[in-house]
Protein backbone atom coordinates (compact mmCIF):
# COMPACT_ATOMS: atom_id res chain seq x y z
CA UNK A 1 0.00 0.00 0.00
CA UNK A 2 1.38 3.61 -0.68
CA UNK A 3 2.20 5.68 2.07
CA UNK A 4 -0.04 8.51 0.68
CA UNK A 5 -3.44 6.23 1.54
CA UNK A 6 -2.17 7.36 5.38
CA UNK A 7 -0.70 10.86 4.61
CA UNK A 8 -1.14 12.78 1.08
CA UNK A 9 -3.06 12.11 -2.05
CA UNK A 10 -1.60 11.88 -5.62
CA UNK A 11 -3.21 15.20 -6.28
CA UNK A 12 -0.91 16.59 -3.35
CA UNK A 13 2.12 15.04 -4.07
CA UNK A 14 1.89 16.15 -7.68
CA UNK A 15 1.21 20.18 -5.87
CA UNK A 16 4.45 20.24 -3.92
CA UNK A 17 5.91 19.17 -7.14
CA UNK A 18 4.39 22.22 -8.84
CA UNK A 19 5.16 24.38 -6.07
CA UNK A 20 8.66 23.24 -5.12
CA UNK A 21 9.99 22.10 -8.24
CA UNK A 22 7.71 24.91 -10.88
CA UNK A 23 6.81 21.84 -12.69
CA UNK A 24 3.09 22.27 -13.93
CA UNK A 25 2.06 18.49 -15.04
CA UNK A 26 4.33 15.30 -15.38
CA UNK A 27 5.32 14.46 -19.08
CA UNK A 28 3.99 11.49 -20.89
CA UNK A 29 7.25 9.32 -19.55
CA UNK A 30 7.03 10.58 -15.80
CA UNK A 31 2.86 9.52 -16.43
CA UNK A 32 3.46 5.99 -17.71
CA UNK A 33 5.85 5.02 -15.09
CA UNK A 34 4.08 6.22 -12.34
CA UNK A 35 0.91 4.44 -13.19
CA UNK A 36 2.94 1.33 -14.05
CA UNK A 37 4.08 1.53 -10.56
CA UNK A 38 1.04 1.76 -9.47
CA UNK A 39 -0.33 -1.43 -10.68
CA UNK A 40 1.35 -4.00 -9.02
CA UNK A 41 4.37 -5.09 -7.08
CA UNK A 42 6.82 -5.76 -9.84
CA UNK A 43 10.48 -4.25 -10.41
CA UNK A 44 10.83 -1.11 -13.21
CA UNK A 45 13.59 -0.95 -15.38
CA UNK A 46 13.41 2.44 -17.23
CA UNK A 47 15.30 3.42 -20.34
CA UNK A 48 15.27 7.11 -21.57
CA UNK A 49 17.35 9.77 -22.71
CA UNK A 50 19.26 12.49 -20.63
CA UNK A 51 17.17 15.29 -19.91
CA UNK A 52 13.53 13.94 -20.29
CA UNK A 53 12.98 13.97 -16.02
CA UNK A 54 13.82 10.02 -15.14
CA UNK A 55 14.88 11.62 -11.39
CA UNK A 56 11.61 13.25 -10.67
CA UNK A 57 10.03 9.75 -12.49
CA UNK A 58 11.52 7.28 -9.89
CA UNK A 59 11.57 9.73 -6.69
CA UNK A 60 7.85 10.02 -7.39
CA UNK A 61 7.57 6.20 -7.83
CA UNK A 62 9.90 5.62 -4.49
CA UNK A 63 7.94 7.95 -2.45
CA UNK A 64 4.71 6.09 -3.47
CA UNK A 65 5.96 3.03 -2.12
CA UNK A 66 7.51 4.07 1.51
CA UNK A 67 5.85 3.14 4.72
CA UNK A 68 5.49 6.58 7.12
CA UNK A 69 9.04 7.76 8.61
CA UNK A 70 9.64 5.17 11.21
CA UNK A 71 13.73 6.26 11.62
CA UNK A 72 14.57 2.98 10.12
CA UNK A 73 16.02 2.70 6.55
CA UNK A 74 13.87 2.24 4.08
CA UNK A 75 15.21 3.45 0.81
CA UNK A 76 18.79 3.61 -0.94
CA UNK A 77 19.09 5.07 -4.30
CA UNK A 78 22.63 4.87 -6.02
CA UNK A 79 24.47 6.81 -8.63
CA UNK A 80 27.54 6.46 -10.36
CA UNK A 81 28.34 10.41 -9.25
CA UNK A 82 28.39 13.03 -6.41
CA UNK A 83 26.71 15.50 -8.94
CA UNK A 84 23.68 12.99 -9.47
CA UNK A 85 23.72 11.91 -5.97
CA UNK A 86 23.42 15.65 -5.26
CA UNK A 87 20.62 16.41 -7.90
CA UNK A 88 18.41 13.34 -6.41
CA UNK A 89 18.46 14.53 -2.94
CA UNK A 90 17.53 17.93 -4.35
CA UNK A 91 14.44 16.50 -5.68
CA UNK A 92 13.70 14.33 -3.50
CA UNK A 93 13.72 16.35 -0.16
CA UNK A 94 11.72 18.96 -1.96
CA UNK A 95 8.76 16.75 -2.28
CA UNK A 96 9.54 14.20 0.45
CA UNK A 97 7.17 15.69 3.40
CA UNK A 98 8.71 14.70 6.66
CA UNK A 99 11.01 11.86 5.42
CA UNK A 100 14.85 12.09 6.26
CA UNK A 101 17.02 11.94 3.00
CA UNK A 102 20.89 11.80 3.58
CA UNK A 103 23.69 11.88 0.85
CA UNK A 104 26.83 10.39 1.40
CA UNK A 105 29.57 10.92 -1.64
CA UNK A 106 33.26 11.16 -2.39
CA UNK A 107 34.69 15.03 -1.31
CA UNK A 108 31.62 15.33 1.39
CA UNK A 109 32.60 15.72 5.14
CA UNK A 110 32.54 11.79 6.25
CA UNK A 111 31.90 13.35 9.40
CA UNK A 112 28.83 15.21 9.07
CA UNK A 113 27.51 11.94 7.20
CA UNK A 114 28.44 9.78 9.72
CA UNK A 115 26.64 12.63 11.91
CA UNK A 116 23.42 12.52 9.64
CA UNK A 117 23.93 8.56 9.56
CA UNK A 118 23.76 8.48 13.82
CA UNK A 119 19.75 9.04 13.20
CA UNK A 120 19.10 6.46 10.63
CA UNK A 121 17.74 8.05 7.67
CA UNK A 122 14.64 6.95 5.62
CA UNK A 123 16.26 7.26 2.34
CA UNK A 124 19.99 7.20 1.63
CA UNK A 125 21.34 8.80 -1.78
CA UNK A 126 24.69 7.81 -2.40
CA UNK A 127 28.04 6.90 -4.34
CA UNK A 128 28.46 3.25 -4.42
CA UNK A 129 32.12 3.98 -3.05
CA UNK A 130 31.27 5.63 -0.11
CA UNK A 131 27.99 3.98 0.69
CA UNK A 132 30.60 1.12 1.39
CA UNK A 133 32.70 2.46 2.99
CA UNK A 134 30.25 3.88 5.58
CA UNK A 135 28.83 0.13 5.77
CA UNK A 136 32.28 -1.12 6.32
CA UNK A 137 33.01 1.08 8.93
CA UNK A 138 29.41 0.27 11.00
CA UNK A 139 27.91 3.93 10.52
CA UNK A 140 24.90 2.15 8.43
CA UNK A 141 22.70 -1.14 8.44
CA UNK A 142 21.69 -1.94 5.35
CA UNK A 143 19.70 -4.64 5.90
CA UNK A 144 16.42 -3.36 6.08
CA UNK A 145 16.01 -1.80 2.76
CA UNK A 146 13.37 -2.57 1.25
CA UNK A 147 13.47 0.00 -1.85
CA UNK A 148 16.58 0.09 -4.42
CA UNK A 149 17.08 3.02 -7.25
CA UNK A 150 20.63 2.32 -9.56
CA UNK A 151 20.45 5.07 -11.23
CA UNK A 152 22.30 5.72 -14.83
CA UNK A 153 23.04 2.21 -14.24
CA UNK A 154 24.97 2.19 -17.84
CA UNK A 155 27.59 4.66 -16.58
CA UNK A 156 28.01 3.45 -12.97
CA UNK A 157 29.06 -0.32 -14.89
CA UNK A 158 31.43 2.06 -17.21
CA UNK A 159 32.87 3.49 -14.46
CA UNK A 160 33.91 0.43 -12.42
CA UNK A 161 31.03 0.39 -9.61
CA UNK A 162 30.25 -3.37 -10.28
CA UNK A 163 32.05 -4.74 -7.42
CA UNK A 164 30.42 -2.20 -4.88
CA UNK A 165 27.68 -2.64 -6.02
CA UNK A 166 27.65 -6.18 -5.77
CA UNK A 167 28.86 -5.81 -2.31
CA UNK A 168 26.34 -3.26 -1.01
CA UNK A 169 23.49 -5.29 -2.61
CA UNK A 170 24.00 -8.14 -0.80
CA UNK A 171 24.08 -6.16 2.20
CA UNK A 172 19.89 -5.77 1.60
CA UNK A 173 18.36 -9.20 1.59
CA UNK A 174 14.87 -7.30 2.30
CA UNK A 175 14.48 -5.68 -0.99
CA UNK A 176 10.97 -6.07 -2.66
CA UNK A 177 11.10 -3.28 -5.32
CA UNK A 178 13.76 -2.58 -7.45
CA UNK A 179 14.28 0.29 -10.31
CA UNK A 180 16.71 0.87 -12.46
CA UNK A 181 17.31 3.72 -14.66
CA UNK A 182 19.56 4.59 -17.37
CA UNK A 183 20.06 6.48 -20.82
CA UNK A 184 20.99 3.85 -22.28
CA UNK A 185 19.89 0.06 -23.16
CA UNK A 186 21.71 -2.37 -20.90
CA UNK A 187 22.44 -5.86 -23.05
CA UNK A 188 22.82 -7.68 -19.97
CA UNK A 189 21.40 -6.72 -16.42
CA UNK A 190 23.80 -7.84 -13.90
CA UNK A 191 22.46 -11.01 -11.64
CA UNK A 192 23.20 -9.78 -8.52
CA UNK A 193 20.89 -6.79 -9.26
CA UNK A 194 18.07 -9.75 -8.71
CA UNK A 195 15.31 -8.14 -10.61
CA UNK A 196 11.91 -9.60 -10.29
CA UNK A 197 9.50 -10.20 -13.22
CA UNK A 198 10.45 -6.20 -14.40
CA UNK A 199 8.28 -3.67 -15.83
CA UNK A 200 10.53 -2.24 -18.68
CA UNK A 201 9.57 1.14 -19.84
CA UNK A 202 11.48 1.91 -22.60
CA UNK A 203 11.12 5.41 -23.97
CA UNK A 204 14.59 5.86 -25.93
CA UNK A 205 12.90 5.85 -29.20
CA UNK A 206 9.36 6.89 -28.45
CA UNK A 207 10.07 10.39 -26.91
CA UNK A 208 11.10 14.09 -28.53
CA UNK A 209 14.66 13.06 -27.97
CA UNK A 210 16.78 16.55 -26.86
CA UNK A 211 18.79 16.40 -29.59
CA UNK A 212 15.41 16.89 -31.78
CA UNK A 213 15.05 20.41 -29.84
CA UNK A 214 18.43 21.52 -30.75
CA UNK A 215 19.92 23.97 -33.29
CA UNK A 216 23.69 22.66 -34.03
CA UNK A 217 25.81 25.31 -35.42
CA UNK A 218 29.34 25.06 -36.89
CA UNK A 219 31.48 27.88 -36.11
CA UNK A 220 34.94 27.73 -38.36
CA UNK A 221 38.29 29.40 -36.44
CA UNK A 222 40.41 31.04 -38.89
CA UNK A 223 43.03 29.75 -36.59
CA UNK A 224 44.19 26.22 -34.76
CA UNK A 225 44.19 28.38 -31.39
CA UNK A 226 40.54 28.93 -31.01
CA UNK A 227 40.69 31.16 -28.19
CA UNK A 228 39.49 34.34 -30.30
CA UNK A 229 36.92 32.59 -31.81
CA UNK A 230 35.31 31.25 -28.61
CA UNK A 231 35.46 35.22 -27.32
CA UNK A 232 33.85 36.13 -31.04
CA UNK A 233 31.25 34.02 -30.14
CA UNK A 234 30.10 34.01 -26.81
CA UNK A 235 30.31 37.77 -28.19
CA UNK A 236 27.26 37.56 -30.70
CA UNK A 237 25.49 35.43 -28.30
CA UNK A 238 22.09 37.63 -26.98
CA UNK A 239 22.72 36.51 -23.46
CA UNK A 240 21.69 33.11 -21.95
CA UNK A 241 23.43 30.38 -20.05
CA UNK A 242 26.12 28.84 -21.85
CA UNK A 243 28.70 25.67 -20.96
CA UNK A 244 31.99 25.19 -22.55
CA UNK A 245 33.66 22.04 -22.58
CA UNK A 246 36.91 21.51 -23.05
CA UNK A 247 39.17 18.02 -23.02
CA UNK A 248 41.75 19.53 -20.64
CA UNK A 249 41.86 20.71 -17.10
CA UNK A 250 44.92 23.26 -17.95
CA UNK A 251 42.36 24.66 -21.61
CA UNK A 252 40.01 25.24 -18.68
CA UNK A 253 41.81 27.67 -16.91
CA UNK A 254 43.30 29.43 -19.83
CA UNK A 255 39.83 29.94 -20.81
CA UNK A 256 38.69 31.54 -17.68
CA UNK A 257 41.52 34.06 -17.35
CA UNK A 258 40.77 34.99 -21.06
CA UNK A 259 36.67 35.50 -20.92
CA UNK A 260 37.87 37.14 -17.22
CA UNK A 261 40.03 39.56 -19.06
CA UNK A 262 36.76 40.32 -21.19
CA UNK A 263 35.09 40.70 -18.13
CA UNK A 264 32.15 38.29 -18.52
CA UNK A 265 30.55 36.14 -15.74
CA UNK A 266 32.39 33.22 -15.59
CA UNK A 267 33.58 30.13 -13.62
CA UNK A 268 34.94 26.85 -13.94
CA UNK A 269 34.35 23.04 -13.37
CA UNK A 270 36.52 20.22 -13.65
CA UNK A 271 38.07 17.20 -10.99
CA UNK A 272 40.85 18.77 -9.59
CA UNK A 273 38.24 21.88 -7.46
CA UNK A 274 37.33 20.80 -4.31
CA UNK A 275 34.51 19.77 -4.17
CA UNK A 276 32.35 23.28 -2.67
CA UNK A 277 34.05 25.07 -5.48
CA UNK A 278 32.40 22.88 -7.76
CA UNK A 279 29.08 23.03 -6.08
CA UNK A 280 29.63 26.79 -5.89
CA UNK A 281 30.21 27.01 -9.69
CA UNK A 282 26.76 24.86 -10.22
CA UNK A 283 24.78 27.00 -8.17
CA UNK A 284 26.19 30.70 -9.41
CA UNK A 285 25.23 29.29 -12.90
CA UNK A 286 21.49 28.13 -12.32
CA UNK A 287 20.44 30.93 -10.22
CA UNK A 288 21.96 33.79 -12.48
CA UNK A 289 25.16 35.04 -10.89
CA UNK A 290 27.56 33.36 -14.35
CA UNK A 291 26.23 33.12 -17.53
CA UNK A 292 29.39 31.39 -18.87
CA UNK A 293 30.71 27.75 -17.05
CA UNK A 294 34.20 26.81 -18.59
CA UNK A 295 34.04 22.71 -17.56
CA UNK A 296 35.37 19.36 -18.91
CA UNK A 297 33.39 16.48 -19.59
CA UNK A 298 33.07 15.92 -15.60
CA UNK A 299 30.13 18.06 -16.16
CA UNK A 300 28.09 16.28 -19.03
CA UNK A 301 26.65 14.27 -16.72
CA UNK A 302 24.75 14.90 -13.78
CA UNK A 303 23.91 18.48 -13.94
CA UNK A 304 20.72 19.61 -13.96
CA UNK A 305 20.59 23.20 -14.91
CA UNK A 306 17.71 25.38 -15.63
CA UNK A 307 17.41 26.73 -19.11
CA UNK A 308 21.05 26.70 -20.26
CA UNK A 309 20.49 28.03 -24.16
CA UNK A 310 23.84 26.98 -25.28
CA UNK A 311 26.70 24.54 -24.99
CA UNK A 312 29.80 25.16 -26.90
CA UNK A 313 32.07 22.48 -28.02
CA UNK A 314 35.64 24.43 -27.72
CA UNK A 315 37.55 21.03 -27.63
CA UNK A 316 36.06 18.15 -29.75
CA UNK A 317 34.45 15.55 -27.78
CA UNK A 318 36.19 12.44 -27.57
CA UNK A 319 33.77 10.16 -28.09
CA UNK A 320 29.88 9.95 -29.82
CA UNK A 321 28.63 8.96 -26.11
CA UNK A 322 30.37 12.85 -24.71
CA UNK A 323 29.25 14.20 -27.45
CA UNK A 324 25.70 13.64 -26.60
CA UNK A 325 25.68 13.87 -22.66
CA UNK A 326 27.43 17.36 -23.49
CA UNK A 327 24.57 18.30 -25.56
CA UNK A 328 22.05 16.82 -23.05
CA UNK A 329 22.56 19.48 -20.48
CA UNK A 330 20.71 22.05 -22.75
CA UNK A 331 16.88 21.51 -24.22
CA UNK A 332 16.20 19.80 -20.62
CA UNK A 333 12.24 17.93 -20.60
CA UNK A 334 10.50 20.13 -23.42
CA UNK A 335 13.12 22.95 -23.55
CA UNK A 336 14.98 24.09 -26.25
CA UNK A 337 18.51 24.86 -26.92
CA UNK A 338 21.80 25.92 -29.02
CA UNK A 339 25.14 23.57 -29.50
CA UNK A 340 28.19 24.98 -31.03
CA UNK A 341 31.07 22.96 -32.86
CA UNK A 342 33.96 25.33 -33.05
CA UNK A 343 36.68 23.73 -35.55
CA UNK A 344 40.26 24.74 -36.43
CA UNK A 345 41.75 24.67 -39.78
CA UNK A 346 42.37 20.87 -40.95
CA UNK A 347 40.79 18.99 -37.60
CA UNK A 348 39.47 16.02 -38.60
CA UNK A 349 35.66 16.18 -37.58
CA UNK A 350 34.28 12.51 -36.63
CA UNK A 351 30.78 11.35 -38.50
CA UNK A 352 28.69 11.38 -35.42
CA UNK A 353 29.37 15.20 -35.02
CA UNK A 354 26.37 17.53 -36.15
CA UNK A 355 27.82 20.95 -37.93
CA UNK A 356 25.34 22.62 -39.05
CA UNK A 357 24.69 25.97 -40.52
CA UNK A 358 27.39 28.03 -40.19
CA UNK A 359 26.83 30.62 -37.38
CA UNK A 360 27.12 34.19 -38.25
CA UNK A 361 29.48 36.48 -35.58
CA UNK A 362 28.02 39.45 -34.59
CA UNK A 363 30.07 40.44 -31.14
CA UNK A 364 28.83 43.08 -29.36
CA UNK A 365 31.46 45.68 -27.36
CA UNK A 366 30.81 43.59 -24.10
CA UNK A 367 29.49 40.17 -23.14
CA UNK A 368 25.64 40.89 -21.69
CA UNK A 369 25.99 40.59 -17.81
CA UNK A 370 24.85 37.99 -15.43
CA UNK A 371 21.43 39.56 -13.89
CA UNK A 372 22.45 38.22 -10.34
CA UNK A 373 24.88 38.39 -7.96
CA UNK A 374 25.58 35.52 -4.92
CA UNK A 375 25.84 35.90 -1.30
CA UNK A 376 28.00 33.67 0.47
CA UNK A 377 26.74 32.79 4.09
CA UNK A 378 29.67 31.30 6.47
CA UNK A 379 26.73 28.80 8.42
CA UNK A 380 24.27 26.15 7.02
CA UNK A 381 21.98 23.04 7.70
CA UNK A 382 24.24 21.98 10.33
CA UNK A 383 23.91 25.34 11.97
CA UNK A 384 20.27 25.62 11.79
CA UNK A 385 19.61 28.05 9.10
CA UNK A 386 16.83 26.98 6.51
CA UNK A 387 15.66 28.89 3.00
CA UNK A 388 13.15 30.33 5.51
CA UNK A 389 15.73 31.90 7.59
CA UNK A 390 17.65 33.59 4.81
CA UNK A 391 14.86 34.29 2.99
CA UNK A 392 13.26 36.29 6.37
CA UNK A 393 17.08 38.04 6.84
CA UNK A 394 17.13 39.31 3.32
CA UNK A 395 14.30 40.96 3.01
CA UNK A 396 14.03 42.36 6.72
CA UNK A 397 17.31 43.66 6.57
CA UNK A 398 18.95 44.17 2.83
CA UNK A 399 16.80 46.54 1.54
CA UNK A 400 15.15 44.47 -1.02
CA UNK A 401 11.94 43.37 -2.13
CA UNK A 402 11.48 39.55 -1.42
CA UNK A 403 10.17 39.15 -5.17
CA UNK A 404 13.31 40.17 -6.38
CA UNK A 405 15.75 37.79 -3.81
CA UNK A 406 16.48 34.61 -6.11
CA UNK A 407 17.39 30.87 -5.37
CA UNK A 408 18.51 29.98 -1.54
CA UNK A 409 20.88 26.91 -1.57
CA UNK A 410 21.42 26.14 1.03
CA UNK A 411 24.41 23.22 1.71
CA UNK A 412 25.53 22.05 5.20
CA UNK A 413 28.02 24.08 6.42
CA UNK A 414 27.59 27.00 4.53
CA UNK A 415 24.83 28.93 1.65
CA UNK A 416 24.22 30.75 -1.18
CA UNK A 417 21.62 33.62 -1.95
CA UNK A 418 21.22 35.44 -5.47
CA UNK A 419 20.05 38.77 -5.28
CA UNK A 420 20.45 41.64 -8.29
CA UNK A 421 23.64 42.71 -9.15
CA UNK A 422 22.97 45.88 -9.51
CA UNK A 423 21.97 46.01 -5.52
CA UNK A 424 24.20 43.61 -4.39
CA UNK A 425 26.78 45.69 -2.77
CA UNK A 426 24.50 47.71 -1.04
CA UNK A 427 22.58 44.29 0.41
CA UNK A 428 26.10 42.85 1.34
CA UNK A 429 26.51 46.17 3.55
CA UNK A 430 23.02 46.47 5.28
CA UNK A 431 23.42 42.50 6.39
CA UNK A 432 26.83 43.18 7.90
CA UNK A 433 25.40 44.81 11.07
CA UNK A 434 22.39 42.27 11.19
CA UNK A 435 21.84 38.94 13.29
CA UNK A 436 20.16 36.11 11.81
CA UNK A 437 18.38 33.80 14.60
CA UNK A 438 20.20 36.30 17.10
CA UNK A 439 24.04 35.50 16.08
CA UNK A 440 26.03 37.18 13.77
CA UNK A 441 27.32 35.17 10.57
CA UNK A 442 29.75 36.15 8.08
CA UNK A 443 28.64 37.39 4.98
CA UNK A 444 30.52 37.91 1.67
CA UNK A 445 29.85 38.02 -2.55
CA UNK A 446 30.81 34.76 -4.12
CA UNK A 447 32.91 35.52 -7.10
Amino acid sequence: MCIFAFYMKETDLLQLVKQRLSIDALNDMQRSVLDIWKSGGRDLVLYSPTGTGKTLAFTLCLLQALKPPMRQLQAVVMAPSRELVMQTAQVMRAISANYKVTVCYGGHDVADEKASLSVTPDVIVATPGRLLDHCKRGHIDLKGTRLLVLDEMDKALELGFEDEMRRLIKQMPRINRRILASATVLEVVPEYVRLHNPAVVDVLEKVDQPATRIQMWHVPSPEKDKLDTLCQLLLSLDGGKAIVFVNYRESVDRIYQRLKKEKADVAIYHGALEQQQRECAVAMLGNGSINVLVATDLAARGLDIDTVEHIVHYHLPVNEEAYIHRNGRTARVDATGNAYVITAPGEHVPEWIMLGKAFEMNPSRRLVRAPMATLYFQAGKKEKLSRGDIMGFIANNGGVEPATIGRIDVRDHYALAAVPRDKAQDVLASLQSAKIKGRKVRISLLR
